[in-house]
C-alpha cells in the first residue's frame, strides 16, 4: 500500500497490546510515522515486519512507573495516543497503591506531552467500566455516565475490580489534567474489542469469548443480560478519526453492537456448527448487576461509522488462531 507522507509523527503507547498494535498497523496505512512504546522484554518482530515499518515505525522502551521514559517517544510527535495501562493487580485486595501508580503513571505522561511543545492533541483509550458499573438502575448510559466506585469493589475477581477501578480514576483524571492544564485530549471509550489480531500469542482480551469456540469451559465467562461488542478495526478507526477530527472533544463511546446471552449462543451455535458452543445456561450470568446499553450516538453523530459486526469480530479471530496455530 502506498503511504502518504503528509500525515507527520505520532506516538503509540502499549504498543505490543491488541488494540495498540492493530492501531499501528493502520496509522502506518494511514501515512504516519510511528514511535511506539514497550516494555523491553517483549518480542516486537509481528510489529518490525508490518508493511513500510522499517520506514515508519520506531520501538521505544518506556515504563508507566517511569513517565519521563516516554519523553524520546513523544518528542517531535503531533499526536499521542495513550493506550498502555497496568494489568498486573492481584486477587488478595484491592490495591490503591498500585491504582494511584496507575493515575499517577498516565499524568506523567500527559506532562511529558506537554513539555514536548509539539503534541497538538492526545486520544486516550478508556474502557467500558468506566461508564456501566453504577447501581442508577439506568437502561442506556451515555458519555455523561460514570461508573461508581463503590459498586466496582464489589466486583469479582478483586483483580477485576482493581483495573476497572484505575480505569475509571484515569480517565476522570486526565479529563481533569487537561482542562486545568489546555492540553487538547479525548478519551475513547470502546465495549468489548474483539476481532482478528497481529501478535503470534492469543491476545488477553478475546480470550474469554473465544473460550466458547476453544471448548475451554474453564476461561467462558458469565455475560450480562447486554453485553456490547466492537470490532478492533473499528476501535482503530475512531481513535484515528478523533485524532484527526478538529471539533472532537470530550469523551467518546466506541460500541457498535449488543447482544443478549441467547442471541450470541444462537449465532454461534447457527455460524460455527463444527465448534462445542458452551449451553446458553452457562453463559448467563446470574444475579449481579445489570448491565444497561451504551450509547455510541455522540461518535456516530460526529460522522463516525462503523463497518463491522459480530460475524467479521468472530470469523476474524477464529481465522487468526487457525493461521497461528492456535486452534
Amino acid at each position: 500500500m502506498e503511504v502518504d507522507d503528509s500525515k507527520g509523527m505520532v506516538c503509540v503507547t502499549g504498543g505490543t497490546g491488541y488494540l495498540a498494535s492493530w492501531l499501528i498497523m493502520k496509522l502506518i496505512q494511514h501515512g504516519y510515522s510511528v514511535n511506539a512504546t514497550i516494555r523491553s522484554t517483549q518480542d516486537v518482530s509481528y510489529l518490525t515486519n508490518l508493511p513500510n515499518a522499517s520506514q515508519r515505525l520506531r520501538i521505544f522502551n518506556a515504563d508507566m512507573d517511569k513517565p519521563e521514559s516516554f519523553s524520546a517517544a513523544i518528542k517531535g510527535c503531533v499526536g499521542v495516543f495513550h493506550i498502555a495501562h497496568p494489568m498486573n493487580f492481584g486477587d488478595q485486595e484491592i490495591e490503591d497503591e498500585k491504582i494511584r501508580n496507575a493515575v499517577d503513571g498516565t499524568l506523567g505522561i500527559l506532562r511529558e506531552c506537554l513539555n514536548s511543545k509539539t503534541v497538538k492533541r492526545v486520544v486516550y483509550t478508556s474502557s467500558r467500566t468506566a461508564v456501566v458499573f453504577n447501581d442508577k438502575g439506568l437502561d442506556t448510559v451515555d458519555e455523561s455516565s460514570w461508573s461508581d466506585i463503590h459498586v466496582m469493589k464489589t466486583l469479582k475477581p478483586i483483580s477485576a475490580a482493581s483495573y476497572v477501578i484505575s480505569k475509571t480514576l484515569a480517565e476522570k483524571a486526565v479529563l481533569e489534567f487537561s482542562e486545568k492544564h489546555g492540553l487538547d485530549l479525548v478519551t475513547v471509550v470502546p465495549s468489548w474489542i474483539h476481532g482478528p489480531f497481529l501478535s503470534p500469542q492469543f491476545p488477553e482480551p478475546l480470550r474469554s469469548a473465544m473460550a466458547m469456540i476453544l471448548g475451554n469451559q474453564e476461561n467462558c465467562m458469565k455475560y450480562p443480560s447486554l453485553t456490547p461488542f466492537v470490532h478492533v478495526d473499528d476501535v482503530a478507526s475512531a481513535h484515528i478519526f478523533l485524532l484527526e477530527n478538529n471539533k472532537a472533544k470530550g469523551r467518546y463511546i466506541c460500541s457498535a453492537v449488543e447482544v443478549t446471552p441467547d442471541e450470541l449462543f444462537n449465532f454461534l451455535s447457527a455460524r460455527y456448527p463444527e465448534y462445542q458452543i458452551p449451553n446458553v445456561d452457562s453463559l448467563r450470568e446470574i444475579g449481579g448487576i445489570k448491565h444497561p446499553s451504551i450509547s455510541s450516538k455522540k461518535l456516530l453523530d460526529t460522522g463516525f461509522t462503523y463497518k463491522y459486526g459480530l460475524v467479521e469480530m468472530f470469523d476474524g479471530a477464529i481465522e487468526c488462531c487457525k493461521q497461528k496455530g492456535l486452534l
